[in-house]
């Protein structure tokens, strides 16, 4: 009797390295609907809260150091946002943009801490919410202003401008200020962390092939290389991450601002 052997099949090809997507960007949920972002929201606004009452909780004439931290924050919102943009009536927003502008700087900066590094709102549907919540508050306050021919005469109708050209500018106007605004702040946002985050994923997913996977010596050699560029693209991503937070609110402010006036 003859007994054939059979050599085992040859491994199959490496299947290369796989670039990271949007597919990456969708968290499956980690109990019931919960999902990371969802969690993340929470954590953020427990520190934004926990980092407020910590430095105001014993005021004094001398601040003492977490005093200085909470009022250098809380000053440079209602200074170089608030004030610049709104005008007389600034100082009752300043809570609201202080809040705002330390809100969206700890969501973004969650990309960046380690066993996080998820940054809220590289997920589209946080931006779109916050931004209706904005778009909500400076419309509101505009109406209260002024009524509602009022807010809808100084949102779409400018002065010292022809009639002839009203007709083809009053349109572009209302869509501009009344509809696509809470739709471009959205956008900024989302698209500023979700390329931010891609960026790093490439960087270090990359690097992580070509060390471990990729079966090239010459990869392998390279692959600090990559890890090097993640690193120095998280301190980028850091400083994008800040100014973020601070164009969101800047852009806030200047709608109130721009709700808040006589003249368009």
């Amino acid at each position: 009797m003859t007994i054939l052997a059979t050599a085992p099949p040859p491994p199959g090809p490496n299947p290369g390295f796989e670039s990271p997507g949007v597919a990456d960007f969708q968290l499956p949920p980690i109990f019931g609907p919960v999902t990371k972002p969802v969690l993340e929201l929470v954590l953020a606004a427990i520190i934004v809260y926990a980092f407020f009452a910590y430095t105001a909780r014993r005021p004094q004439l001398v601040p003492s150091k977490s005093q200085f931290l909470g009022e250098s924050f809380h000053g440079i919102v209602r200074n170089s946002i608030a004030r610049d943009n709104i005008g007389p009536e600034f100082l009752k927003y300043v809570p609201f943009l202080t809040t705002l502008f330390a809100f969206i700087l700890v969501n973004n900066l969650f990309g960046i801490v380690p066993f996080i590094q998820f940054p809220t709102f590289a997920h589209p549907g946080m931006p779109y919410a916050l931004a209706g919540i904005v778009w909500l508050m400076y419309n509101i306050i505009g109406l209260r202003k002024h009524g509602f021919v009022g807010y809808l005469r100084i949102s779409t109708w400018p002065p010292d401008v022809p009639w002839w050209v009203r007709i083809v500018l009053t349109p572009i106007e209302f869509l501009s200020n009344i509809l696509l605004r809470p739709v471009t702040l959205s956008l900024r946002l989302f698209g500023n962390m979700f390329a931010g985050h891609l960026l790093l994923l490439v960087f270090i997913l990359g690097g992580e092939y070509m060390l471990l996977h990729s079966q090239s010596i010459g990869l392998a050699i390279l692959s600090p290389a990559a890890f090097g560029l993640g690193i120095v693209f998280t301190f980028f991503e850091a400083f994008v991450q800040v100014v973020q937070a601070y164009i969101f609110t800047i852009l806030t402010a200047s709608y109130i601002g721009a709700v808040l006036a006589d003249d368009h």
